[in-house]
């Protein structure tokens, strides 16, 4: 397939073989965008040095993003009776307990997050087959299986990003929107960094973070600089 001239524009600003700092990373992205008619996402692609497959090398989390990502997130939360009354004040796209879990086991998944309270779980034990693929199932390691469902729901709505290192060692995650500044968009990259960073698992050993690229929707991917992730160029 013939290459249109948007996209060979955009391949020509860079350098397959450079790496970037992110400062120039993010503004090459942010040209490229602008040769688009909407808002592109903004994502990040770290290869670690781990083995997920072994226990003490598993890389999971969650961060919160200080200028968010910039996507519209739905969230769904499992709780009954008071909690139930307060996942709705705090914004939660859908609630229930019974009745939600029979429409999710028939595949009617309308949300991007998935909350629920303690007395739940074994009502979702039952929809582990079919969230846990998805990476929906609550856990309370990621936030999402509390009490407090009000700050999990604001957590989720205002920039929370779930991470995990895939068969490979790779951490894929949103870093935000072709139309924020490139200042944030800068901070919410090495805040991601640093939360992977933090989330170092006890049996890695030699190198942690191996490779950095960023890229957007429709975009080329742009190999980092790993020395310029530690500090503002």
């Amino acid at each position: 397939m013939a290459l249109s001239k948007k996209t060979k524009k955009v391949n020509a600003l860079v350098d397959r073989t450079k790496l970037y700092s992110v400062e120039d990373a993010v503004a090459i992205l942010l040209t490229a965008a602008k040769e688009r008619k909407y808002n592109e996402t903004i994502e990040i692609a770290m290869n670690l040095g781990v083995d997920p497959r072994q226990n003490d090398q598993v890389v999971r989390g969650v961060t919160e993003l200080p200028h968010g990502t910039g996507a519209v997130v739905r969230v769904a939360v499992f709780a009954k009776g008071a909690k139930a009354e307060e996942a709705q004040k705090a914004g939660a796209d859908i609630v229930g307990a019974e009745d939600l879990a029979e429409e999710v086991a028939k595949g009617v998944i309308n949300f991007d997050r998935c909350i629920a309270t303690p007395d739940m779980m074994p009502l979702m034990a039952k929809l582990g087959k079919v969230l846990g693929p998805r990476g929906l199932m609550p856990n309370p390691k990621l936030g999402t299986v509390t009490m407090d469902v009000a700050k999990a729901v604001e957590s989720s709505k205002g920039g929370a990003v779930e991470f995990r290192a895939e068969k490979a060692g790779i951490v894929h995650a949103r870093v935000g929107k072709a139309n924020f500044e490139a200042a944030k968009l800068a901070e919410n990259i090495r805040a991601f960094v640093g939360a992977i960073n933090r989330a170092k698992p006890s049996g890695a050993k030699g190198a942690y973070i191996k490779k950095v690229a960023l890229s957007s929707t429709m975009g080329p991917g742009i190999k980092i600089d790993l020395a310029s992730l530690n500090s503002a160029a």
